[in-house]
């Protein structure tokens, strides 16, 4: 199984995202671009809820190609992944803080890490190079990020090309790397020729270094045309023999991985200021990681025919002697015996000579980890064949935590379930704890806190590290009214009940496994009834189950299939519509057991079902809205003028009301915005106000409200967000902020019928997203822009919470809840801190700080709040000493209390 971290053809070609984020520079620089943090506020004149976010826990579920370990702070860890982010590790919790939630849609590239570093002179200090395609695929160039508080905010500097999280050869690395000595100088191996670029401002500012001879050569496939596999890989790690340098001074010897089968590695001997390629250097080769042991004097480099993560047929080991220039092959295996290629690599920085390196596209049976005691003379292997096709493990797999990392798999020998992984391409020893080592697969990071026992005779215990990381594609989502609270449609790894939204589900849907779940539906009155399609190498594509979901049975398929496209069931479970891809529309009576060819309707329409007339179904393509009223036989074409005709259009029925259709969508050169029908299409109405929207849900409704909630992603008032009604969209609540944004976020959305006010938010690559609104349920109606004044008593209820804390800062979030009976339209909160913090940085809400006194005043979008109903802003901070949290809190002179 392959991570959900594809590239996403299908869907970006749909996708007519603004280009020209900033400003690019000339070839030859790269600007620094005004603060980028999480902490940004937007301007929107419409009503504010102060939502909580978190994930419905999967754990992992995609490619995580890096893990950095800070090398002068013990338990200061990053994990990057292709398409979601870049993680920070929380030893107290064991588990993983996302950094780049604040990402935005514009920039969503952002949310591909093509590498990471942190800084061993000043760890508060870690930098990230972002950007997820380097050909027309991402609209906006790479950038180098940089943050001085551990992640909890950044800065960014856009680069005048792109760089490539997602594509080819991403394994390698790492590509942007500290200067040990002095760091202020940081190097960054670009992609696509663009070479090796420098900075000596700490990331403010970069130029190329021209001296540098070689932009690298290899292409995965250089005849594809769309400039995915036919992208030079370029220059992939960067190396510092810290020996050659001093405390403020800049190393000396810096070592360069370049993708070139003939010239892989590199070196400078004065600072950068000229490169010669490395004689008796192996050829035939890609040098994925450079790795140098300070105490031998030993540069290692694992070595594969290919650049990764899925392919490599060959592989070597290689160790460099710095001292005496000598070359040694130190590979586990004869060369004629590998199949696969090397990547990861680490070295014990508390015991010399002893590193592991890992066998990365060893698929079948299982990834293979190698580890030597004595620099590479031997080696020993983290499984041994017996008598074939048994095997002796030196490890025991604990997933509990994460059972459906099984797979549901019942292999033969020498396959096991759990494997011990895939694409492992990032392998990494704790610098300061011996025991510890982590490694990322295609599916979670797993990892061992008894690694001694390797060389001990014993077994070592391997469980997923992985919890709070996130990184599944969310194709589709559906909250049925009875039985599971959340089914969902994700790549790679199929999809999930959930019944508990902070539980890990015990496997994912089989029978059959889908690669990708493309599209999912629940019979509206019979929500027993469900029904899902996707990819697969092979039939069948869709599956059914009459349980809500718990358990699945195969379906037939019409000739021709090739993928999973959309389906829908009937209100009441009787019949089917799928639109695959590879066939035209086509019914079923039952469940799939044979299938009709539709007529009137367009193959690749999307197909939904009415939610409350089992027998109307209808349908959309370029432009045009179709009813068919016999179960998805015989479609009509409506008149509805209007519509968008190009870009990716979503629709949905309304529950419990025949006819009633809301749809979504367009592009942003053409027709864009969002749409309602009362009449089953046969008229639509455009929503005033909303400019653009990508994905539309129901809920819940609120309390004496004649309408179900509504739940949109797209853009009203200028501001991109996740946005609220509970009065049919004559007024919108903002219920997301500038720190929770996700990137892109428009395949689907859907409300809780059953909670009020709860949503479910797609995401492509953090995952399943969803959000409770901290008022409960606030009245019939969100509030208007035209609140009445308040009173000059204005009561409030105060919420401080430290959401995260490190060495010398923090983070908080900071809640105001309207206790009194009239609006507010503005509010001030004042308080003092205990133990002389220092505000950095606030986020929702504009600052001043005068002694231990801070004021946070309202920003123009959440001044608004209704009787009920609550503003949030959050902040960062320093503390040099103790970190109480404030007693005392007063909204315009008068106390708040507290809870």
């Amino acid at each position: 199984m392959r991570s959900n971290a594809r590239p996403f053809a299908v869907l970006l070609a749909a996708l007519t995202l603004t280009a020209g984020l900033f400003a690019t520079g000339t070839p030859a620089s790269a600007r620094s671009d005004d603060a980028q943090s999480a902490g940004q506020a937007s301007d929107v004149s419409l009503a504010a809820d102060t939502y909580t976010w978190k994930n419905v826990r999967i754990d992992g579920g995609g490619f995580v190609p890096g893990v950095v370990f800070n090398r002068s702070e013990k338990n200061l860890a990053y994990a990057r992944t292709d398409i979601g982010g870049a993680y920070r590790w929380d030893q107290a919790g064991k588990q993983w803080t996302p950094l780049l939630d604040w990402v935005d849609w514009e920039k969503w590239g952002w949310t591909g890490v093509v590498s990471l570093a942190s800084d061993t002179v000043e760890p508060d200090k870690v930098y990230a190079a972002v950007g997820t395609y380097t050909n027309s695929w991402d609209p906006t160039n790479g950038a180098v990020l940089r943050s001085s508080d551990r992640g909890a905010t950044w800065q960014a500097t856009t680069l005048p090309f792109k760089l490539g999280g997602n594509m080819p050869g991403r394994g390698m690395g790492e590509r942007l790397a500290v200067d040990p000595n002095k760091n202020s100088v940081l190097y960054l191996g670009a992609p696509s020729g663009n070479g090796l670029w420098r900075s000596t401002d700490s990331g403010v500012t970069w130029s190329e270094v021209t001296a540098f001879p070689n932009p690298g050569n290899y292409a995965q496939d250089p005849s594809d045309t769309s400039g995915y596999a036919s992208d030079n890989q370029g220059i992939v790690w960067v190396t510092f023999d810290e020996r050659s340098g001093s405390a403020g001074s800049a190393t000396q010897d810096v070592y360069v991985g370049v993708a070139d089968k003939q010239n892989t590695v590199y070196r400078s001997t004065d600072g950068g200021a000229t490169w010669s390629r490395l004689e008796g250097q192996p050829t035939g080769y890609l040098a994925h990681k450079g790795v140098l042991d300070s105490a031998t004097g030993y540069l290692y480099l694992t070595l594969s025919d290919t650049g990764g993560p899925y392919d490599g047929g060959k592989g070597r080991v290689a160790r460099y002697d710095t001292k005496t220039g000598a070359w040694a092959d130190v590979s586990p295996v004869a060369e004629a015996d590998t199949y696969y290629g090397f990547s990861g690599l680490s070295v014990d920085r508390q015991n010399p000579g002893t590193l592991m390196a890992t066998a990365y596209s060893s698929w079948w049976p299982d990834t293979q980890i190698f580890r030597s005691t004595d620099s590479g003379a031997t080696w020993t292997k983290a499984w041994d064949y017996t008598s074939y096709p048994n095997r002796s493990n030196r490890y025991t797999q604990d997933i509990s935590s994460v059972p459906w990392l099984s797979w549901g798999a019942n292999p033969s020998p020498p396959e096991t379930t759990p494997k011990l992984g895939w694409m492992t391409e990032a392998l990494e020893i704790d610098p300061f704890d011996s025991n510890r080592m982590m490694y990322g697969t295609g599916a979670t990071i797993y990892g061992t806190e008894n690694l001694g026992n390797w060389d001990s005779g014993g077994q070592i215990t391997i469980t997923p590290m992985v919890k709070g990381l996130e990184e599944t594609a969310v194709n589709d989502l559906a909250s049925p009214p009875s039985g599971a609270s959340l089914l969902s449609a994700l790549g790679d790894i199929g999809g999930f009940r959930h019944t508990d939204l902070d539980s890990v589900p015990n496997l994912m849907f089989t029978s059959p496994n889908l690669d990708s779940t493309t599209s999912l539906d629940f019979a509206e009155t019979s929500p027993g009834t469900v029904v899902r399609v996707g990819n697969s190498d092979a039939a069948p594509h869709i599956g059914f189950s009459t349980d809500n979901g718990v358990n699945w049975f195969q379906g037939s398929e019409p000739s021709g299939v090739s993928g999973g496209g959309t389906v829908a069931a009937a209100a009441d479970g009787s019949g089917f519509v799928w639109s695959p891809e590879g066939a035209g529309v086509h019914y079923s009576t039952g469940y799939g057991t044979s299938w009709t060819a539709s007529t009137g309707i367009p193959a690749g329409a999307t197909v939904e079902s009415d939610r409350e007339d089992p027998k109307k179904f209808y349908g959309f393509k370029a432009g045009t809205f179709y009813v068919s009223t016999d179960g998805g036989a015989t479609f009509a074409a409506k008149a509805a003028s209007g519509l968008p005709a190009e870009g990716s259009v979503r629709f949905k029925a309304l529950p419990g009301s025949e006819g009633d259709v809301w749809l979504a969508g367009g592009s942003a050169t053409g027709t864009y915005g969002l749409w309602h029908s009362t009449d089953s299409g046969a008229t639509f109405s455009r929503i005033s106000g909303v400019e653009e929207a990508d994905a539309v849900g129901f809920g819940k409704a609120a309390t004496g409200a004649s309408y179900q909630t509504l739940f949109v992603s797209a853009k009203i008032g200028g501001v991109r967000g996740i946005f609220r009604s509970t009065d049919a969209g004559a007024s919108w609540t903002r219920i997301n902020d500038d720190a929770h944004q996700w990137g892109w976020t428009g395949a689907a959305i859907t409300g809780d019928p059953r909670v009020f006010g709860r949503v479910y938010v797609s995401t492509n690559g953090r995952g399943i997203m969803y959000g409770d609104s901290a008022d409960g349920d606030g009245g019939s109606t969100d509030p208007g822009t035209d609140p009445e004044e308040p009173s000059g008593d204005a009561a409030c209820l105060v919420t401080y919470k430290v959401t995260n804390e490190w060495s010398g800062g923090f983070q908080a979030d900071v809640t105001v809840t309207n206790t009194g009976e009239s609006a507010f339209d503005r509010w001030e909160l004042s308080w003092s801190f205990p133990d002389g913090q220092k505000v950095s940085q606030m986020w929702n809400a504009t600052s001043q700080q005068e002694g231990a006194k801070v004021t946070a005043t309202n920003v123009s979008w959440n001044g608004n709040v209704a009787p009920g109903a609550s503003a949030g802003f959050g902040f960062t901070g320093t503390s040099t000493g103790g970190n109480g949290t404030p007693t005392g809190f007063a909204m315009g002179g008068e106390a708040c209390s507290t809870g």
